[in-house]
């Protein structure tokens, strides 16, 4: 009866295990992307915590558009460096500001974070 009874809980930890390992992998890959920021994405805790996950949610899209300190040429056949430092401060303080406002309004960490994005058109 003892060895059943083992037997079978090792068949539900192996798939019940497999599953949880799924789970956390997909929502690992999810955050690494920048889509899954946990529970305040849909249940606000207190400011601070949801202003710096919206950051985070817009931080990639931000390095794209404004990379940090980068200079890149402004043509295939143009020698002139471009820096995009100042264009970058510009952009985080606009969406610093509308990210700020949009959890002040009562917005998710996600509407926050999207409306930062708008307001600087990413």
């Amino acid at each position: 009866m003892n060895i059943i009874s083992r037997l079978i809980s090792k068949i539900i930890q192996f798939f019940l295990g497999s599953e949880y390992e799924r789970r956390s992998s997909a929502m690992a890959k999810d955050k690494e992307s920048g889509v899954y920021v946990g529970e305040t994405a849909t249940k606000a805790r207190n400011f601070e915590d949801d202003y710096h996950a919206a950051t985070t949610m817009l931080k990639m899209r931000m390095d794209r558009s404004f990379p940090d300190n980068f200079h890149a040429r402004l043509g295939s056949g143009k020698n002139s460096p471009y820096d995009y430092g100042e264009d970058r401060a510009i952009a985080v303080d606009i969406t610093s500001t509308a990210i700020a406002m949009a959890l002040r309004n009562g917005a998710t960490v996600r509407q926050a974070a999207e409306a930062g994005a708008a307001s600087v058109g990413i």
